[in-house]
């Protein structure tokens, strides 16, 4: 350790005492998100409790040349809260109150380590609901998802994290603290900087606090799931239920993901085999939806694009349908899985996938490939999974190869190399195969602007 880091260490053990933390299980905790290529190496973690600690863990930092990185629930998949070189972390888990709410504005106002499930749970003893939502509901935490414009299984009605976050509270990478928006629904005062944040993946500075609008609960929520008889088929049930139906989510998954969730438990929605699966869910707020719903699932089996189906009678039911989807992550994770999360617009998805397979079919023809993902706006989750006799590393080492080729794809239809799940260390060498240079110049300049330092979570996103 240098001496600017242990004069650094001193004055952070002066100003947190025990929530400063140095011993190697906390290190192994607090250092590290869900991918497992780096290992961790903080020389600390912070635990701050106010905004004012947070300035002054900034302050720090900048007299010592200190490298910081946010940690929220650690769940994120391109390590970008990794913490792999002597860098401290500063974790959020203790600013994890529920401030304030304002039933008239529909607004509630909270800490940035406020579990998202938490957030959820809040809303609706408020008879209200807060949409965004994914697998790691019960963990993530808000400074997390904003880090990230987290996304999940209702973007398709409800959008992205970045559209139901109506203030932010930030310190910049030079201990300013910025009070950004406030709140307000209309403000035309130029550059919106609250935007630049969300999903700067902690580069630009920490969210300590955000005011978050709410929506009104949905009422009847009814899920089909639909087997079909190829991709395009896929995309032609989705067009034929938007055209009359207002969507609450739209996510497909193919046989080879079904195979694993049944063998994880989960019952069988139907016997009719089917290469792809959908599963979409709307508000059935009358008996009418609901036969139009049937009427438009009789016509997809007509045109031969559904071979079978099961619309949901009960909450139960429900949320059973709702578990071949949500369990597929769970039931592929012992076969060791790449993970790529990518998106195009969704008129070129089957093309898109269709390029992808080849490839992959064609270079490693012994490898699994499982599809599954939020289709209904455009993003796809592509999983390979490893064969059982080959060594991780040399299974890793060859899906690197992949991942230069799935973005040349991606760049090749205008899609996004990563549709959610952030760019961090993991897609950093890819994002010129979705940002231009010009593109990339110009965040470089915005960050300067705000961490001329360069001491807010380098090395992810870009280097500068």
């Amino acid at each position: 350790m240098t001496a600017h880091a242990h004069a650094a260490l001193e004055q952070l053990t002066d100003l947190l005492g025990n929530r400063l933390l140095t011993d190697p299980e906390s290190a192994q905790r607090y250092g590290v998100d869900w991918t497992k290529v780096w290992a961790p190496a903080p020389s600390a973690i912070a635990l701050p409790e106010t905004i004012d600690e947070v300035q002054q863990i900034v302050e720090i930092a900048n007299d010592h040349g200190l490298h910081l990185v946010p940690s929220g629930g650690r769940t994120g998949l391109s390590a970008g809260a990794v913490a792999a070189n002597g860098e401290l972390v500063v974790a959020f888990d203790r600013m994890n109150k529920i401030l304030d709410f304002n039933e008239f504005d529909r607004a509630v106002t909270v800490q940035p380590g406020v579990i998202t499930q938490q957030l959820q749970e809040f809303a609706d003893e408020k008879g209200l609901f807060y949409p965004v939502d994914f697998a790691s509901a019960g963990s993530s935490q808000i400074g997390g998802n904003i880090g990230t414009n987290a996304g999940g299984i209702k973007v398709i009605r409800y959008g992205m994290t970045r559209d139901w976050i109506t203030g932010l509270k930030v310190v910049t990478g030079k201990g300013e603290l910025l009070d950004l928006n406030k709140g307000l629904i209309k403000n035309a005062t130029g550059y919106d900087f609250r935007h630049l944040f969300i999903g700067a993946e902690g580069t630009l500075g920490f969210v300590v606090e955000a005011t978050v609008k709410l929506a009104r609960q949905p009422k009847d929520l009814t899920a089909l799931v639909l087997g079909a008889p190829g991709f395009r088929e896929v995309m032609k049930i989705l067009h034929a239920f938007q055209q009359d139906i207002d969507l609450t989510a739209f996510e497909f998954f193919s046989d080879k993901a079904m195979a694993h969730v049944l063998e994880h438990g989960v019952a069988k929605p139907f016997d009719t085999e089917c290469p792809f699966y959908c599963l979409l869910e709307f508000e059935q707020l009358s008996e009418a939806t609901g036969d139009q719903a049937m009427a438009i699932f009789e016509k997809c089996v007509e045109e031969g694009w559904v071979l079978d189906g099961v619309m949901s009678q009960s909450l139960q039911q429900l949320d059973q349908l709702w578990q071949l989807r949500e369990r597929i992550s769970e039931s592929i994770a012992p076969h060791t899985p790449y993970k790529n999360d990518i998106s195009v617009t969704v008129a070129k998805v089957p093309d898109f996938v269709e390029d992808i397979d080849t490839v992959v079919q064609d270079a490693y023809p012994d490898f699994e490939i499982v599809w599954f993902g939020h289709i209904g706006d455009g993003n796809m989750h592509l999983n390979i999974l490893k064969p059982a006799d080959l060594a991780k590393e040399d299974f890793f080492a060859q899906c690197n190869n992949v991942s230069k080729w799935v973005f040349e794809i991606v760049e090749k239809y205008n899609g996004s190399i990563s549709a959610e799940h952030g760019v961090g260390m993991t897609k950093k060498p890819y994002l010129e195969y979705s940002r231009s240079p010009e593109e990339i110049a110009c965040m470089k300049a915005v960050k300067h602007v705000f961490d001329p330092n360069n001491i807010m979570n380098p090395g992810k996103l870009f280097d500068v």
